[in-house]
């Protein structure tokens, strides 16, 4: 069950595509989109990062920051970023230290995943919950909801 909102988000720090230290602690004050994805490179996960990627000027201008997380690596992160020009940082959770804080683990033929879970944080705190996503209007939605 995700966390719910009013809940303190988090504190995380992880590594994202480009091998970069991520900490949530860095963004407080500011407005984040942490979207969790169970794979890189799928049909329901591409749907979703190009959703993104092609509303992510909107996000900037509203001074929203996106980040994109599974439970895959850098190496896949990046492969899956070149391949779709992804403009935002995608967070590898690769221990699932992440994917469990923020309760959206799922485990699928004996894999654990990140399920298909959206939180968006407003001054460290969870302000809005996505459990249900349309891969492809996803990132409309939110901004639609946030204007």
């Amino acid at each position: 069950m995700a966390l719910a909102v009013g809940a303190i988000a988090p504190d995380f720090t992880v590594k994202d595509t480009n091998g970069n230290t991520v900490k949530l602690a860095d963004y407080a004050g500011q407005s984040v989109v942490l979207y969790f994805y169970p794979k890189d490179d799928t049909p329901g996960c591409t749907k979703e990062a190009c959703s993104f990627r092609d509303n992510y000027q909107q996000y900037l201008s509203k001074g929203i920051t996106v980040f994109g997380v599974s439970m895959d690596d850098e190496t896949s992160h990046k492969a899956f970023t070149d391949k779709f020009s992804l403009p935002f940082p995608l967070l590898a959770d690769t221990a699932g230290a992440l994917t469990n804080a923020y309760d959206v683990a799922i485990e699928r033929n004996g894999q654990q995943y990140s399920q298909r879970v959206t939180y968006v944080i407003n001054d460290g705190k969870i302000a809005q919950v996505y459990e249900t996503v349309n891969t492809e209007t996803h990132a409309t939605d939110i901004l639609g909801a946030m204007a």
